[in-house]
């Protein structure tokens, strides 16, 4: 009979994870945990103590930083499956899922499905000739070397980019290799992961070149299986269930899918909102369930694809069904800087992102160049951040991979404010209170359009004191909207009144609030 071992990459709220280990490993699975080496130690610790009970439970040996897009998530992966092999030998498939996978199936289903299938399950599509990559680099994942993070080290991967193409810097793919791609979520045979395991302390020449290519989670395990399994072994789809958005973000699944989720020809389904706490408890109940009477429609993605087509010729009439709630989510945080002057709230911004990890934007609903990643579109303009704000929200933490994200705000922005306020999450206010002097006052002026270069003197004068109303005014409203987590930096107090409230903000350490306090020239004009 199958028994499965889960190989579960995860980087936060080790509550859940302890619910997801206990729950897959319930009925006799088993389950190989990797925690990013990012997250806290004390929650590792605690997980550790949680499921230390536990003997179908192990953890990788080493835990290391992964980032998207990285080889660390290659790493971190095999790190997990060599666990796994070694720690349960009876194992007779490895399942790979995200702390944000459920199942949809129960486990006698699942078992008896893979039984009678002989194969391993991997979406597996030729690299070049396939449409698999839709927009963005595609052979360039592969001929140039790759050392940055795309996402948290953008300028210098791309300048390394350029300076290789620029300098005519390329490489072969291994000549014994078709590179493969899909999606890295994947159900592998022993025999097959023995194969792998075996093939990377074989060929050194392989795993350096995949250590510097693009998205090798897409790439690694997609190629050796074909390179290594013969082809009427492999079924060249994945079994969890998953869907995007049309800006190319997963949809995220709530408490009123579970029909849905049933329904459709998979083991598995991501991504199941953390606020579905009911959807959770029911798929949980499901999987330990003897349940085999499933009526599979797999209509999920026709359904997607139907009603998004009809919302882009105008016919949207309700809610779409991945998109029934609208909240940031309860667990996110959302940490806003408000600032007039736009400069000094850039520098602060740049000396937090020094000190800590927290991913952060400057004036994204503010400022039309503000540099975002691509989401597909829905960034393009201010108009349309604006019009789309929460969802526009939601995609920047999947994209960072964060429950915490940074954001500047011009002090006119209350009605941004008031919106995020009133969302679920926990959103914290830092407002930068400046001096305005005269010459600051007439450069305002002059690239808000209220004066031009060949303004008179007197003329702009005189609109000097209506500018100054008009921006402590602004603070004024701020102030009556009575927000929570309010909290004020001067530039007339010292570094030492100014650290409190940026350690209270940003959650860290004093010693931590007062070097990013100290920013050199931080309020200069």
């Amino acid at each position: 009979m199958a028994k499965i071992a889960f190989i579960l990459l995860c980087h936060k709220d080790p509550d859940a994870i302890v619910q997801q280990a206990r729950q897959l490993t319930a009925v006799g699975d088993c389950i190989s945990i990797h925690f990013d080496a990012r997250a806290p130690q004390e929650a590792f610790d605690y997980i550790q103590d949680a499921l230390s009970d536990n003997p179908n439970v192990t953890f990788a040996a080493r835990r290391i930083r992964c980032g998207w897009g990285e080889w660390s998530l290659v790493q971190a992966t095999l790190y997990a499956v060599e666990a796994a092999v070694n720690a349960f030998p009876r194992a007779t498939h490895f399942y790979m899922v995200s702390g944000d996978c459920m199942a949809i199936r129960s486990a006698t289903y699942a078992h008896d499905f893979l039984d009678r299938n002989d194969k391993d399950y991997i979406e597996s599509y030729d690299f070049l000739d396939s449409e698999w990559i839709k927009t963005g680099f595609k052979e360039e994942r592969l001929i140039y070397r790759h050392w940055f993070n795309e996402r948290t080290q953008k300028r210098r991967f791309y300048w390394s980019f350029w300076t290789q193409r620029r300098l005519g810097i390329t490489r072969a793919v291994p000549p014994d290799l078709q590179v493969m791609i899909g999606s890295q979520w994947w159900c592998l045979r022993r025999r097959t992961i023995e194969a792998i395991l075996d093939f990377t302390k074989a060929r050194r020449d392989v795993m350096r070149f995949f250590r510097t290519t693009w998205i090798p989670d897409e790439t690694f395990f997609q190629t050796l299986v074909r390179h290594l399994i013969p082809g009427r072994e492999i079924e060249t789809r994945t079994l969890t269930f998953l869907m995007f958005t049309d800006y190319g973000m997963p949809v995220t699944f709530y408490n009123d899918h579970y029909d849905l989720l049933l329904s459709q020809d998979a083991l598995f389904a991501r991504k199941i909102s953390p606020e579905g706490k009911e959807l959770k408890a029911r798929l949980g109940q499901l999987y330990a369930s003897d349940r085999t009477d499933f009526k599979i429609s797999n209509e999920g993605r026709g359904l997607f694809a139907f009603l998004t087509g009809r919302g882009r010729i105008g016919r949207r009439f309700a809610t779409r069904f991945w998109e029934t709630e609208s909240t940031l989510g309860r667990e996110r945080e959302l940490l806003i800087i408000a600032c007039k002057k736009w400069h000094v709230a850039k520098r602060l911004l740049g000396s937090i992102k020094h000190h800590t990890n927290i991913p952060a934007i400057a004036y994204l609903f503010n400022e039309e160049g503000t540099e975002m990643p691509d989401l597909g579109g829905i960034q393009a303009t201010l108009g349309k951040r604006t019009r789309h704000r929460r969802a526009l929200m939601r995609m920047l933490f999947d994209y960072y991979e964060s429950d915490r994200l940074i954001i500047c705000l011009d002090t006119a922005s209350i009605d941004l404010m008031q919106d995020f306020f009133s969302d679920r999450s926990t959103t914290k206010l830092l407002e930068i209170e400046c001096g305005m002097t005269d010459d600051y006052l007439s450069g305002h002026a002059k690239r808000v359009g209220l004066a031009g270069e060949q303004t008179p003197p007197d003329a702009l004068a005189q609109l000097l004191p209506t500018i100054r109303y008009d921006i402590i005014f602004e603070s004024d409203r701020i102030r009556d909207a009575s927000f929570a987590n309010h909290l004020r930096i001067r530039e007339n107090a010292t570094p030492a009144e100014n650290a409190p409230a940026i350690a209270s903000f940003l959650q860290v350490p004093d010693e931590t609030a007062r070097a990013i306090a100290e920013t050199p020239y931080l309020f200069v004009d």
